[in-house]
């Protein structure tokens, strides 16, 4: 008999304010669409967008076709966008989420799909590059609850993360997992 498929859910977090972009980086070229593209393309069977500073205006960037939660608190940091993606996937059939980060344009299918092989609903690992912990991070459902109890400020999931035996994925020969903080010269 073969085992059920594992569904994977793509979790991009969009909703900073951007203030050393000087602009939310949902707002940025085509960031947004593209890293919902990459999450699809890397293997993840649905996404969820989560949106904060100038919500309304990215969310017409995406012209609704995805699905998006709004982290009202997103001031706060990535901890409250990640607190708002994860309730809004917790009555979905996921047997693990892949949190993305929208200021990661180097970051491709190929990435997601060697992090996201590992899905499962105990699952906790996270692509390296070279050595350095980044995105995306994967966590199975199992976690999801831990996770969100340990969130505050800017931190994300990362002490989490640290105390329960990440698994780590190096994915330095395919991206430098760099997030941009300022926009290219010129623009």
């Amino acid at each position: 008999m073969t085992p059920p498929a594992t569904t994977l859910h793509g979790l991009l977090l969009a909703a900073g304010g951007g203030r050393r972009m000087g602009t939310p980086k949902a707002l940025v070229d085509d960031w947004l669409i593209t890293s919902v593209a990459v999450l699809r393309q890397g293997g993840c069977d649905d996404v969820t967008v989560v949106l904060g500073a100038a919500a309304d205006r990215a969310r017409a960037r995406l012209g609704g076709e995805e699905r998006v939660v709004v982290a009202e608190d997103w001031a706060e940091g990535m901890s409250a966008s990640l607190r708002a993606g994860l309730a809004a996937v917790a009555g979905e059939p996921a047997d693990a989420v892949l949190v993305h980060l929208v200021d990661l344009p180097d970051v491709g299918p190929e990435v997601i799909a060697r992090v996201g092989a590992l899905a499962s609903p105990s699952a906790l690992a996270r692509a390296t590059y070279a050595g350095v912990p980044g995105h995306p991070v994967l966590i199975g459902r199992d976690h999801w609850a831990g996770v969100a109890e340990t969130l505050a400020g800017d931190q994300g999931a990362k002490a989490y993360l640290r105390s329960h035996g990440t698994e780590p994925v190096e994915c330095g020969d395919l991206a430098t997992g760099a997030d941009v903080d300022a926009r290219p010269s010129g623009r």
